[in-house]
């Protein structure tokens, strides 16, 4: 149950780049949270998706030698979800919290790196992209503030 959860759902076992899949697997259902219960819940299921995600991961990790390894999405989802938090339900804005989010996932800036070689287990995996999230939401909000003056 660990490896399906960790995986969401087997979308981290897609060939090529895992975290890419699921960062676009958080989406559809992403939309359909906020359709029926609204932002403020998609924020609160990003973060209860980060605390099932640290125990999902922590789990299927404990038996391996790699404690990163690609097919555990779980973290994209929640960094996804909390990206797309800050944006309205349109397509266009989801491509580019989607966008946003993978760049900073992938480039991890300081100190996400930082933080991702310090923090192990379910928690490390988890926290580097929340903080990917966070950057990605930083500019979200300056880009709109931008926009709306």
């Amino acid at each position: 149950m660990a490896r399906l959860i960790a995986s969401w759902f087997g979308s981290g076992f897609l060939p090529g780049a895992p975290g890419t899949w699921g960062s676009l697997a958080a989406l559809p259902l992403a939309w359909v949270i906020v359709i029926y219960a609204g932002d403020w819940a998609l924020l609160v299921a990003a973060n209860l998706l980060f605390y099932l995600g640290w125990i999902a991961a922590h789990l299927a990790i404990r038996d391996q030698s790699d404690q990163d390894p690609g097919w555990i999405v779980i973290d994209e989802v929640a960094g996804q979800w909390l990206t797309l938090f800050a944006l309205p339900l349109d397509i266009f804005a989801y491509a580019i919290g989607f966008a946003l989010f993978r760049l900073f996932d992938i480039w991890k800036p300081w100190p996400i790196r930082a933080v991702e070689r310090r923090c192990g287990g379910g928690f490390g995996i988890m926290i580097d992209d929340v903080l990917a999230a966070i950057y990605a939401l930083v500019v979200i909000v300056i880009g709109r503030w931008l926009l709306e003056r």
